[in-house]
Order: structure tokens, then sequence, then C-alpha cells
């Protein structure tokens, strides 16, 4: 493999898989409706995928003679079918019009909520009947279908919640990791947490899944499918504790109220989530090596 194309490059899961296909040696090249800072090692190409002809944009996929396109993009609100369903599809049709031998593997990036809630307890593998109940799920949901019945090589990889360097402060973890940095100690943080149980995985750790997912040779039809989590249901109220620890912040600076959390992050219901990840342990030969207190600690330095 020599290249790559990364869509959503700019995001903080896009900036590590970029980071992840370089530590390989492969070329990346950095797709992006604006560059950012940490795109300036390679090359950029300001594109808004979702509305972009599929004529012209299988033109610009041709140029780059790419080994594989990776889609990192990701769409909240009213962006959600825009980003999420119709660049999907203007992405996989642009791929269509290339030479079937001249075809670059796609990468799309799933997400565990595509599962909707769990009953408390299961372990979920990629047999389990998706049963979606916000529409960001949904949206997530049509695209790994549209994905997965498609003619092309192509990859779904269902991730879990992510922690780790450079996590988007719009959601609950990386905003509390942002506003601990803020804090003094003698300081108090009242917060409203869920009696949660989520599986979390670092976010370097997704990308490797990914890299993965691109160079493994030889996929069967029904193997395209991969959770990507760490296989265990944390306890939400411990992460917090472990973002106050590397904040080196007193015990008691956060003061817990029983509650939900309703944040971008989150789904509707989903009080336990934790994914059976064999199948891209064995056929990918994945695994996730970074803890969670180190990866709570990398979110908290980032964000200070």
């Amino acid at each position: 493999m020599t290249k790559t194309v990364v869509l959503g490059a700019t995001g903080c899961m896009g900036r590590h898989v970029c980071a992840a296909f370089e530590a390989r040696g492969i070329d990346v090249v950095a797709v992006a409706r604006r560059p950012a800072p940490h795109t300036a090692p390679h090359p950029f190409l300001a594109l808004d995928a979702a509305d972009c002809p599929q004529e012209q944009l299988a033109q610009i996929l041709a140029d780059q003679n790419a080994d594989t396109v990776v889609n990192a993009t990701l769409g909240w609100g009213e962006e959600q079918h825009r980003i999420n369903v119709q660049l999907v599809k203007h992405l996989t049709g642009a791929l269509q019009l290339l030479p079937a031998a001249h075809r670059p593997r796609l990468v799309q990036l799933g997400t565990v909520h595509e599962y909707g809630p769990m009953p408390h307890g299961t372990v979920a593998d990629e047999h389990l009947e998706p049963a979606p109940r916000t529409d960001y799920a949904r949206t997530k949901l049509a695209a790994s279908r549209h994905v997965l019945t498609s003619d092309l090589d192509a990859v779904v990889l269902r991730v879990a919640n992510t922690v780790g360097p450079h996590l988007t402060q719009d959601g609950f973890l990386g905003s509390l990791a942002a506003r601990l940095a803020r804090t003094t100690p003698g300081e108090r943080i009242e917060l409203t947490l869920a009696d949660a149980r989520r599986d979390y995985i670092d976010v370097r750790d997704a990308a490797d899944a990914v890299v993965r997912a691109a160079l493994t040779p030889t996929l069967a039809p029904d193997r395209r499918l991969f959770n990507i989590g760490s296989g265990t249901a944390s306890p939400i109220t411990d992460l917090v504790t472990a973002l106050v620890t590397a904040a080196s912040l007193p015990p008691d600076t956060i003061v817990l109220r029983p509650g939900e959390i309703r944040s971008q992050d989150t789904a509707v219901g989903a009080d336990w989530t934790c994914l059976d990840t064999t199948r891209a342990r064995s056929v990918l030969g994945w695994t996730p090596t970074h803890t969670l207190e180190a990866s709570l600690r990398a979110m908290y330095e980032t964000a200070a």
C-alpha cells in the first residue's frame, strides 16, 4: 500500500487515522472542507464530498491513485443526513464509476449506537440486529447498510465511544476535561450522571483498526463488518474519577447528582454498551493497547 485518502481528516478520528497511516510509512491525502493545523504534514484537498458531483469526485479519486479511502466524516444535528448518508452515497457512487481494477478499498467508520439500546449485560457481536432510537444512529446505520450491500471492496467498523487525545469538547467527557483544566483546587463541580456502563476505546486504537482494515488483503463477504471496542462496559463514574486524577485535583472536586446525561455522544437509553471484538481480533489481528486511565490522561493533557 502506498497511499490513503482520508475524508474528514480535520476531525478527532480523522487526525488520528492520518497519523496511524503515516506511522506505517503510507502517504496520506487529507480531505475536508477546511484545513486545520494538524493536516499541515499531508497534502490537503479542500472538498465538500457531500455536495461534490459523483463524476467530479470519481476523477479526484482517480487522480490520487490511492489504495484506500477512509470515510471519517461525522454529521450532527442539521448536518446528519447530508454528511452521514448523502456523502456516503456520493462516495460509493463515485467509486463505482472507477474501473473495477483501480477501485480503492473503502473503510467506513460507523458507531456502536447503530445497535441501539442493549439489555444490561449484553456483549454484542456483529450478528446483533440493530435497533437505533436516535436520528444520528439511524443515519449512521443507513450509511453502514448502504456500504455493506454495495459491490465495492468495503469495510465497516462499528466503533465504541472514543476517548483519548484531542477528543472533541462537544461531548460530555471532552467538555469535562476542558472544564477540569480551568478548575483550581478547592472548587466544586456539580455533575448529573446516569448510572451507566459503556464501552470506551482509545481513538488511537480505533485508528489502528482502520489501518488494519485497509491492509488486510482478503475479506470474506460475511466478514466486512467489525466491532471496535474494549469489550468492557466501564462505569461512567470511573471515567470521571480518572479525569479528576489526571487533573491532579482532590477527589471531592466532583459532586455527583443522579440523573441522565443528554449529549451528542450518548444514545437515548444507552445505559449499557459492550462490544464483542472477537472478529476484529481474529481477522484483522487487532487488539487495543491503551488503558482507559492512559486514554483519559491523554484526553486531559490535550484539553488543558
